[in-house]
Formats: C-alpha cells, structure tokens, sequence
C-alpha cells in the first residue's frame, strides 16, 4: 500500500463502506470501449486515456492484479484484460478494494452495468442501493401523466421506489442539469404544474429550475440521506455551477430534516468542509478526485477536506463507474493518503494514535454505517465502537 506505521498497517486492513458507486460493465471492452470509460473526458485526437494521471494509475498500480509487472505498457493491459476476461477481471479488482459494503447509484446505465447484487458478490461485500431522484422523475414523465397530475405521482412513484428494505438513500444530479444556483424556497403547486406541461410537452430529461427544486423538496419530505453530486464531473457538467456553498440558503430553510451528503466536492472540498463545520446536517467526500489525482496526491485532497471537517462528517467513497480498477483506485488512494496524513500528524505528536486510529475508522466505514443505519453485521473498523452510542441513524418517512 505505501508508507509504513500503525496507522498505515490498520488502514490497509480496514473494511471500507463505500457510500457512493455505481456498477461496472459486464461485457469485453476493446480499446476505444476501455479509453472512454477511463476519463471523464474525450481524449484528444493524438493521445489515449492512459496518458493521464488516472490512466498511468491503471498501469501502475491496476497492472499487478492481472499478473503484469507495475507501468505495463498499455497494450500489455489490455491484452492481458481481456484473456483473463470481464468477469474474473471485475472479481480480482472488487476483492482488491477491500469493501465490506457498497452503497449502489442505479439510475445511470448508458452501457450494461451489473446489478448491486452482481456488484456486491464480486466484491465479497453487502449491497445497497441508492435512488437516483431524476430517473424516477423521467419515468413518471414517460408514464404519461398529466401536468396537474405530476407532483403527486412522482411522490407516489418516490415513495414506492424506496420502499424496498435496501435502499439507503437518495441522489439528485442537479448539478448537471440545472446548477446548484437555485431558488431555495419550495415551489408553489402552480409553479410546479405550468413547469410540468412545459416539460412534458417538450420531452427531453429533466432539466428545469422549477421541478428540480420541487424534486429536492420531495426528498426532504421523504426523509432519506440526500446525496448530491457536487465539483468535478464530465464535460456534461458546468463546474463553477456545481459549488456546494450555492446550496447554502436551501441547506438554512430545511435544516434539521434530513442529512446532506455532498459527493465528490472537488475542487470545492474546502467549501464544503466548511458547511459540514457550520451546518449540523451536512456531510461530504472527496470520491472521484481520489482515483484521478491518484495516491500521491490524493493526501492533498483530503488535507484540504479535513482542515476544518468534523471528524465524524468525511465519508469514503469511490464513485467508481464502468470500470472495476476504480473500485481499487479509490481504495488505494484513500488509504494510502489518508494514512499517509494521519501518521505523520501522530509522528509530529499533532495527534495521539488512538485519535487517529479512530478518524481513520470513522471516515473508512463508520460514519456511513451510522448515516444510513446499516446492518451490524458488517463489522465496525473501530474497536471502541458501542452500541449504546447516542447517534442514530436517520429514519425514513415511508
């Protein structure tokens, strides 16, 4: 893993709760199908996705787990990727991660991704799901509901999706379709009819102001853990709109309902650091950044996310997508920089070892098992972790 120290060895044996992911492709890739799933942009005329830092990442540290030597040349990769074949690919990378449990984002399949259950075997772990709020809406959309009709069937199309007992929460994308600069106040049933005949009469994905503020709404009265995506994404995004502080006003008017989970964050994680300290409800990750800057800068990431965090508020996620090296990129290069953080502070006596064993536990699995109030069965990472503790997770309203 990298560095050596008690908090270094006690991280590379943590079970990690991944509390954002999504699915990885189930069929052969060649190595156009390869190259777009590896960025989150297009790679330029004359060059390929590995030659980036996430790509060179692959090489160096994805390659030993095929039986390649570290940096193999990318056309070794991908020849040896594809003898081995997608499914004892996906295996050897998902047990790699070390996961104990694996929160699921459904609602984005351009390509066949596997299930949460397909997931969560691969990896040896335990599956949840997380709903994402703009699916369910197009699907209510597609159902040919009528204008006056929609606030109410999307609450009861909301409601029955998360009904099922491994769902965990809920996760808009409003940052990329409308920005995060949004009215914070709930719109009026009229305001929300009139956009709903445009829309429907328009067709398209949802992408008005006024839905979307009613969409997040909904969640609040729903009463799951809202994740939102936050900072950095693909060129679909427009990143100065996707700042977690253009959120403030709105995080004010429903404090106290439901937690916050701001996803991803950079190169905002200051920002949101800085709603997690003042905000009781909001939490973050730097997950995304973590596999794309890589393990030696991903300590500077979560550096800056911790300066002013709450301890108890930074969350470990991969968002790992399509690919099944990102589910161990965004392992290594959390405990790889967070170990790399925490011990040199125990080192320089900035913290005791039991402090930093116990941040360590909290933000690999520990504040997402009290967040969504997953099963006990999946083993705490912290040893002074009880059960009597005063913080609840919080309860759904359905």
């Amino acid at each position: 893993m990298g560095g050596t120290g008690p908090v270094h060895e006690t991280l590379a044996a943590m079970p990690l709760v991944d509390h954002h992911c999504h699915g990885v492709v189930t069929g052969d890739l060649d190595r156009a199908g390869f190259d777009a799933l590896l960025t989150e942009g297009e790679p330029g005329p004359r060059g390929s996705a590995f030659d980036t830092p996430v790509g060179l990442s692959v090489r160096r540290d994805c390659a030993p787990l095929l039986d390649l030597p570290r940096h193999a040349p990318a056309d070794a990769y991908l020849t040896r990727r594809a003898e081995l074949g997608t499914a004892e690919v996906n295996r050897r990378f998902l047990r790699a991660a070390g996961v104990a449990a694996l929160c699921v984002d459904t609602g984005y399949t351009p390509v066949p991704l596997t299930t949460p259950g397909q997931l969560a075997e691969a990896a040896g772990a335990t599956p949840h799901v997380v709903v994402r709020l703009e699916a369910v809406a197009e699907s209510v959309a597609a159902s040919g509901v009528e204008p006056d009709e929609y606030a109410d069937a999307f609450h009861a199309a909301l409601e029955d999706a998360v009904r099922r007992p491994e769902v965990v929460a809920v996760k808009s994308v409003a940052a990329y379709r409308t920005g995060l600069d949004l009215e914070p106040a709930r719109p009026t049933g009229a305001l929300v009819t009139a956009s709903a005949r445009q829309w429907l009469r328009d067709g398209g994905r949802l992408a008005d102001p006024v839905l979307t503020r009613h969409l997040l709404w909904t969640a609040v009265d729903l009463g799951l853990p809202l994740q939102l995506h936050t900072g950095f994404g693909d060129a679909d995004l427009r990143l100065q709109r996707a700042n977690p502080v253009l959120l403030t006003d709105w995080l004010h008017l429903m404090r106290g309902a439901i937690p916050v989970l701001f996803l991803h964050c950079w190169p905002y994680q200051r920002e949101a650091a800085y709603l997690a300290a003042v905000l009781d409800h909001v939490y973050l990750d730097v997950g995304l950044a973590l596999h794309h800057v890589g393990p030696a800068r991903a300590r500077a990431v979560l550096a800056e996310a911790l300066e002013i965090t709450p301890f108890r508020k930074l969350l470990y996620s991969s968002d790992a997508y399509g690919l099944a090296e990102f589910h161990t990129l965004g392992a290594l290069a959390f405990r790889r920089g967070l170990g790399e953080l925490l011990q040199d502070r125990v080192d320089s006596d900035d913290l005791s070892l039991p402090d930093a064993l116990r941040i360590a536990a909290w933000t690999a699995g520990d504040n997402a098992r009290r967040l969504y109030g997953l099963s006990s069965a999946e083993p705490s990472a912290d040893p002074s972790a009880h059960p009597t503790t005063t913080e609840r997770p919080h309860s759904r309203k359905v």
